[in-house]
């Protein structure tokens, strides 16, 4: 028996060993790895390995604590997620800081909730009790969140989150209130708000989401009260032309338009458009039960009264054009004079911006207390109003459950049968409309009527329709001068302890040469918070211009909420509304906050607690509540300014596409009136998840994806992974089909690091000198060295999914599929000493350092996993740098020639595939193809390449003479053509190869004499 026939060359082989499984198992594997994190306290570990390092800051958007997260949480926490583990594995001190919203009517409608299932009435128990429960509902989900955010692989300080019902956050949103108070940005007004019925509060936009619904439509006449009695037709040089109109306007009609028929009782005036031309109509023939008859006459906007007319089933003809003069010059009487006895007065004619004749009939309704431009419109003519003895008292004719009041005469209390309402208690509509309009035919003022189905605002917790509702609220003034109030000092934006709510004596000296803006710009809230915005980077860019547009046309912030569970608008106020300012009664209600929270405000003796010796003063406790986008909006001062472990501002600020009208715009608010600044210097926003087919996810329609269920079924980073894939900054897209294209890529890429891993078993610690290494090791070498500048840019500009997408078909396509195929011989086959073989091990040690520490961020738990498995002692991957590459690693000219050495190759391997598919060969060893290249450059490329190794057969021919018909070639590869052929020689018996020189060595006579001198070697050292 020969030597040969004694030994098992398998065992010869430098072949991967690995218990890094190829069967991933995550959701087993992560829980363990979330344990192993908490034990060693991971998160101190990470704040004190960056001790030292420049902080980088993504002060986290407060999620609602009142249930489970879901799908939107789960791609929002991922995303901050990995891009604060991004910057703490570059060199930052990067921390994430969780935090939590409690306030507000979503915790407190559930507490109802739970009231009226046991048939107890919330007003009967004591507030504080009442805000007890609220507050430990919040906590209980609080804990439920913080679990599966953990379960997520989310890194933070959930041991000491922020929540804005802890005692010093609430004391610190109430010393933020105060320094709107003490600077007088805060008042009370009466202006009309979004009134919810159900919820018995008013709602800001941020609170309101639009849905379908179909409304009541009407066409109203104004009866013409007072017409003009001529008409300036012309000016001339001389003078003007006046003449008496042919077809007089004392008898016709302005009509209107509205969906909402229930504000006809708070009309005051018709607003009108003087770039719109208007006629005097008349009816000609009727087939109506109601409404005009024949002989009537009418003015309408000329766009839109065919329209109308028809509506209307009536014919018409037109007398004459009704210039503008003679509508700013005209009064009406309100269609319901009559009715009610309280409709007996002059409705003027009011020029609007905001009238068109897209719509309606090019006049339109105006009602100040239940719309924004209807309030404007009527407060702008207030003056001009006033003079002419008109009343401008605004009515409150709707209460807060949304029946008539007594300023709405024959539908108040005064009617029979007891007032009618808007919306009742289960957001239906009421009999409002319905009396409305049947007064309105008895007065014969009915146009004409119909139903509309239109996009109307709903609140997004009772998902009920709301009502626009003159009430007085607090609000925040937008274009009131600030005189410099509250504009930073160089470095901290605020040095002021929490009490401390008045400016500080060098602000108030600087006031008059310091601005927010130019010194051409008024310094308002809108204009400081319009210039943040220019001076905030925006990812995407378009969200720049959403919020810009938002601010510039927003009207005053609404801050009240008539509730219970918040911090309160801790102010007193006179009767007039001015507010009480006084250091030591805000000193006392902050220092009470501080101790006790906001219950202090409801407790027993509060007014006299705080008040103190002017207890006895006029001063009335306010009982409203913040508007929880306040809470929100003032977390950076309570978070960022009072966390040594953080700063202010924040450098990024990460939420879905729908806070613009939400938190970065409360934040922007709330820092701009205080600080002069935003709280941020950049903001980030992504789109929303939907199906797989791109409709919303509903639990109605069954398409949800819960993110328990992915990772229960599959795991954490398959979930990260798809969120690391999307374009996040649109809509995204999630399904069985979606997920299983992410486990398949998942697949790949740990099957690539698992070979890694293999082949490392093997690393013995030597290094070589890139000079030493072949082209093939320093042209890896380049590509880390590109792929290093492409990811670290990629974070930077939180571009992800391109640092993933190249990251895996770098792993797939470059190392699996070409560097390791080639590779595997040299790695398996060649002796110990091998420069060569010892390169590639560098090579690889090199790759995976980097690809697992680029990638930790993305996949935590599977880098974790492959990270202890090459460095069994490490701590943690996490607490591991991105590697410093070498600019010295770059080789351009290198890549151009392999970029063309690989052109060659695809068309051999090509035609391989092609003999492998027909069977003519199993293996591509056992091909010695010849190829024809007869393009110089790519001949030049590969002159002193061996393309046998490179594209692994056992021998190759290169020639430069045109390739035959039968050749094999590429239409996208020019000038190189395979003819295929069987490579000659033996098998070697170890690695596999047909070489002429099998059997050269006598004592291994079955294997080349490669083979042969690397089994002489391994005889040596022992390992044979």
């Amino acid at each position: 028996m020969t030597t040969a026939e004694k030994i098992d060359y398998s065992k010869t082989l430098y072949l991967p060993q690995t218990e890094f499984p190829m069967r991933a198992g995550l959701p087993d594997k992560e829980p363990l790895l979330v344990k192993r994190w908490q034990e060693m306290k991971l998160y101190n570990r990470l704040r004190e390995s960056a001790a030292g390092r420049p902080l980088y800051v993504l002060h986290d958007g407060p999620p609602y604590a009142n249930g489970n997260i879901h799908i939107g949480h789960a791609l929002n926490k991922i995303l901050k997620d990995v891009i604060t583990r991004s910057f703490q594995m570059r060199g930052y001190d990067s921390n994430y800081v969780p935090g939590w919203d409690c306030h507000g009517l979503p915790i407190e409608w559930k507490i109802e909730e739970q009231y009226r299932a046991k048939g107890l009435d919330k007003d009967q128990v004591p507030v504080n009790e009442f805000r007890k429960e609220c507050r430990d509902f919040a906590q209980h989900w609080i804990e439920v969140q913080t679990g599966e955010f953990k379960r997520l692989g989310i890194e933070g300080d959930f041991d000491n989150p922020y929540t804005t019902m802890n005692f010093h956050a609430e004391a610190r949103i109430a010393g933020e209130l105060m320094k709107f108070a003490m600077s007088d940005q805060l008042y009370r007004g009466s202006k009309p708000v979004m009134w919810s019925v159900v919820e018995r509060t008013a709602l800001a936009e941020a609170e309101v989401e639009y849905q379908d619904y179909e409304s009541d439509t009407i066409w109203v006449k104004f009866p013409v009260m007072i017409a003009p009695d001529a008409t300036v037709v012309q000016f001339s040089e001389g003078g003007s032309a006046v003449v008496s109109p042919p077809e007089s306007l004392g008898h016709a009609s302005v009509v209107i338009w509205t969906t909402t028929p229930w504000t006809i009782p708070g009309n005051r005036a018709v607003a009108y458009s003087p770039r719109i031309s208007y006629g005097l109509y008349e009816v000609t023939a009727a087939e109506n039960d109601f409404g005009p008859k024949p002989g009537e006459k009418l003015i309408f906007a000329d766009a839109l009264a065919e329209e109308s007319f028809a509506k209307a089933k009536l014919e018409y003809k037109r007398l004459r054009k009704v210039e503008a003069d003679e509508l700013s010059s005209m009064v009406l009487a309100h269609p319901l004079a009559g009715f009610g006895g309280g409709y007996d007065f002059e409705v003027p004619l009011l020029p609007g911006d905001h009238v068109t004749d897209d719509a309606g009939t090019g006049f339109v309704h105006t009602a100040p207390g239940h719309g924004r431009e209807d309030f404007d419109a009527w407060m702008d003519a207030g003056k001009e109003l006033a003079a002419r003895g008109i009343e401008t008292r605004i009515p409150f004719t709707v209460d807060d459950a949304g029946y008539f009041t007594k300023d709405a005469p024959g539908f108040g209390p005064d009617r029979e049968g007891g007032a009618a309402r808007v919306i009742d208690d289960n957001g239906k509509k009421g009999d409002a409309n319905k009396a409305v309009i049947e007064a309105l035919i008895a007065a014969n003022m009915l146009f004409a009527r119909g139903r509309l189905k239109h996009s109307y605002p709903h609140s997004w917790r009772s998902k009920k329709p709301v009502i626009f509702r003159n009430t007085p609220q607090w609000f925040v003034y937008m274009d009131k001068d600030l005189g410099g109030y509250g504009l930073p000092r160089e470095g901290r934006a605020s040095d002021r302890t929490p009490g401390d709510v008045s400016p500080a004596p060098a602000e108030a000296s600087e006031r008059s040469e310091r601005s927010a803006v130019s010194d051409n710009t008024p310094d308002t809230l809108r204009s400081r918070a319009l210039k943040a915005i220019d001076d905030t980077r925006f990812v995407p860019a378009t969200g720049q211009t959403r919020l810009r547009a938002m601010i510039e046309d927003r009207p005053d912030w609404v801050l009240s909420r008539q509730r219970a569970w918040g911090v309160p608008i801790c102010v007193f106020a006179d009767e007039k509304g001015e507010v009480l300012k006084d250091e030591a009664v805000n000193a006392r209600i902050l220092e009470a906050f501080e101790a006790e929270g906001a219950d202090a405000w409801f407790a027993e003796g509060a007014r006299e607690r705080f008040l103190g010796s002017r207890a006895n003063e006029n001063w009335t406790m306010v009982m409203d509540i913040l508007d929880v986008w306040f809470d929100s909006g003032s977390t950076h001062t309570f978070t960022l300014e009072d966390r040594p472990d953080l700063k202010w501002p924040a450098d990024v600020y990460l939420e879905g596409s729908d806070q613009h009208r939400g938190w970065f715009h409360s934040s922007l608010l709330e820092s701009c009136g205080t600080r002069g600044r935003a709280p941020y210097d950049t903001v980030i926003t992504h789109g929303f998840t939907m199906d797989e087919d791109g409709r919303k996810m509903s639990k109605s329609l069954g398409n949800t994806v819960v993110p328990q269920d992915v990772m229960k079924q599959s795991g954490a980073d398959i979930l990260r992974l798809w969120v690391m894939t999307t374009d996040y900054w649109e809509d995204q897209r999630l399904g069985k089909n979606v997920l299983q294209t992410n486990i398949d890529a998942y697949r790949k890429l740990r099957n690539t690091i698992r070979w890694m891993l293999g082949t490392l078993a093997h690393d013995e610690g030597e290094d070589v000198a890139v000079a030493e290494m072949p082209e093939l090791e320093r042209l890896m070498l380049h590509r880390l060295a590109e792929l290093d500048e492409l990811v670290r840019k990629g974070y930077d500009a939180f571009d992800f999914k391109r640092i993933t997408r190249t990251l895996i078909d770098f792993m797939v396509v470059e190392l699996s599929a070409f560097y390791f195929d080639v590779r595997k011989d040299t790695l398996y086959c060649d002796a110990p000493s091998s420069t060569r073989r010892k390169a590639a091990i560098v090579v690889v040690r090199r790759l995976f350092d980097s690809l697992v520490t680029w990638l930790a961020p993305m996949l935590p738990f599977t880098m974790e996993e492959a990270w202890l498995d090459r460095h069994p002692r490490a701590e943690s991957v996490h607490l591991e740098q991105f590697p410093t590459i070498p600019a010295e690693w770059k080789d351009e000219k290198l890549a151009a020639k392999w970029r063309k050495v690989r052109q060659v190759r695809r068309v051999v391997t090509g035609a391989l595939e092609i003999e492998r598919r027909e069977k003519r060969i199993g293996s591509s060893l056992e091909a010695a193809p010849i190829v024809h290249v007869t393009d110089p450059e790519l001949r030049a490329a590969i002159a002193d390449v061996d393309m046998a190794e490179t594209c692994i057969t056992s021998g190759i021919s290169i020639v430069d003479t045109p390739a035959p018909d039968i050749a094999f070639t590429l239409d996208e590869v020019k000038g190189v053509g395979v003819v295929p052929a069987m490579a000659g020689g033996a098998k070697c018996a170890r690695s596999w190869r047909y070489t002429s020189d099998v059997g050269s060595d006598p004592e291994f006579p079955d294997v080349s004499a490669r083979d042969a001198a690397a089994l002489h070697e391994l005889r040596a050292l022992g390992r044979l």
